[in-house]
């Protein structure tokens, strides 16, 4: 039966200009690190439009907008989101390098992609600023747009932004995903990298090789959906190996959990071998754990399946070095650690076993941790490497950024807070969020920057389920453009 036929993205939508660009956004290939063709469009776009732009070392770009009429003496405002996306996708059959994301309007209200993240994280925002930008007939101060590289995978373009690049006072960062909330810290964060080198011994007689599989699951965001108790793929493929392993006496030879460190996985994997004599048996095991842990599992996890398919293995490890693997996988420290003691219902600190891999007897772990202070961020990276040299693990931390100190005094912070209150009759939420933003780098390359943060309603980022509400981006887009039009005149200091 063929699939049906899903309507597409209107052409309608309001804001027009906002959903045109993301439109283009979407049919151009942006995975992290791999960001070129998407800015050699923004750089042609800029030109054809006679706008001033530059690129420093690192791959971002700043377009420069002079101030609509009468605007040229208010203070210069930073437009600020990354062009990157994380890509996912339920199967392999999308090439994330050429094939375009497929946008579509469901009848709920919410822009989904087929079968892919979306890239609404921060595509609308990108598109907002692109839209700004063209506009002839929205109010706004001298504007400086800061499209950054990489954020996903390390912002590594924040980390090497040119230092001389940005004047401006005021910087909004549109990366955040809940409308009506007005963000002004969040944590830092690091990866922890783990590795080994582990014996491995010839395939034992009478065994077959086989691929187990655990997928099915939610996933999402290791920073806003960390507190939502999302199953960990990974975590349950170690778990349902610890049980296994002597009952059965299956051997290891392959581990593959997770795409992205920032990733709660959805799907985890071991290519094992198995005695012939005991595979009737291990497979009514499976069924019968798939039901026992699915139905312990949160609703949205429900979905959990464990399968056994033929595969191709010449190797496996060692008895004590599978021994070692399987219990490190399971001692590790993974999710939440601890809601912060002065933000109430914020995680002040997390990690996130993201990255497993085994092939040809070289191990490594990645774990992203969070955290909204050092000293939180340090206990969870000392477990992280404790854990690792128990299990005879080489330890590497890398990617450190630092966490955004909240200014509740910020005069940025007053005047949008003005500015929706007039437009929405009701204040706005301020918070502190647990997932990572430029933010913090940015003020310690630019100190004197006052900064928000603000976007739509995201839901299920760095996951196929990731959507948008188009009712919140027309909402976030007329706040966007009136805060513009009452920037304050330039102090003098």
């Amino acid at each position: 039966m063929p699939e049906p036929t899903l309507p597409s993205l209107p052409l309608d939508l309001p804001p027009a200009a906002l959903w045109r660009h993301f439109a283009t956004l979407c049919r151009l290939p942006r995975p992290s690190r791999h960001e070129g063709q998407v800015m050699d469009h923004l750089c042609r776009w800029a030109s054809t439009r006679s706008l001033n732009w530059t690129q420093d070392a690192a791959g971002n770009l700043l377009i420069r907008k002079p101030a609509s009429p009468g605007m040229a003496e208010r203070e210069t405002v930073v437009l600020q989101g990354h062009v990157d996306m994380v890509c996912q996708q339920d199967g392999d059959a999308h090439d994330f390098f050429s094939d375009p994301i497929q946008p579509w309007l469901a009848d709920d209200g919410w822009v989904r992609a087929r079968g892919t993240s979306l890239g609404a994280d921060n595509g609308i925002g990108v598109a907002a600023m692109l839209a700004v930008l063209e506009s002839d007939d929205i109010a706004h101060p001298p504007l400086e747009a800061l499209f950054t590289v990489n954020e996903e995978a390390g912002m590594d373009g924040a980390h090497d932004l040119a230092e001389d690049l940005l004047t401006g006072r005021f910087l909004l960062n549109l990366d955040t995903e809940d409308w009506g909330e007005f963000y002004i810290g969040c944590a830092g964060g690091e990866d922890v990298i783990l590795r080994r080198q582990c014996e491995r011994e010839p395939l034992p007689p009478e065994h077959k090789a086989w691929r187990l599989t655990v997928r099915g699951l939610c996933g999402g965001h290791s920073g806003v959906d960390i507190h939502r108790y999302r199953a960990n793929a990974t975590r349950l493929l170690a778990r349902l190996l610890s049980e296994l392993a002597g009952r059965f006496g299956l051997r290891v030879g392959q581990l593959a959990g997770g795409a992205l460190r920032n990733v709660i996985p959805r799907e985890a994997s071991a290519t094992l071998a198995v005695p012939e004599s005991k595979l009737e048996a291990l497979q009514h095991t499976l069924l019968d754990w798939q039901k026992r842990v699915a139905a312990t599992l949160p609703e949205w996890d429900h979905g959990l399946t464990v399968t056994l398919g033929p595969a191709q293995l010449n190797a496996v490890l060692s008895l004590h070095d599978q021994a070692v693997l399987i219990d490190l996988l399971n001692a590790l420290p993974d999710g939440m650690a601890g809601l912060s003691p002065a933000l109430p219902d914020v995680v002040h600190t997390s990690s996130n076993l993201g990255v497993v891999s085994l092939d040809n007897g070289r191990f490594q772990a990645v774990s992203m941790v969070r955290s909204l202070s050092d000293d939180g961020l340090e206990s969870r990276v000392t477990s992280l490497l404790a854990c690792g040299r128990l299990a005879g693990c080489s330890g590497v931390r890398e990617g450190f950024y630092p966490g955004w100190t909240p200014r509740p005094e910020s005069p940025l912070l007053a005047l949008a807070s003005q500015v929706y209150q007039r437009q929405h009759g009701a204040k706005p939420k301020v918070k502190v969020i647990h997932a990572g933003l430029e933010c913090g780098i940015l003020l310690g390359k630019y100190p004197d920057l006052d900064i928000i943060s603000f976007g739509p309603d995201i839901r299920g980022a760095h996951s196929p389920s990731e959507r948008v509400n188009v009712a919140s981006v027309a909402r976030f887009w007329d706040f966007l453009c009136e805060l513009l039009a009452q920037i304050p005149a330039r102090r003098l200091d």
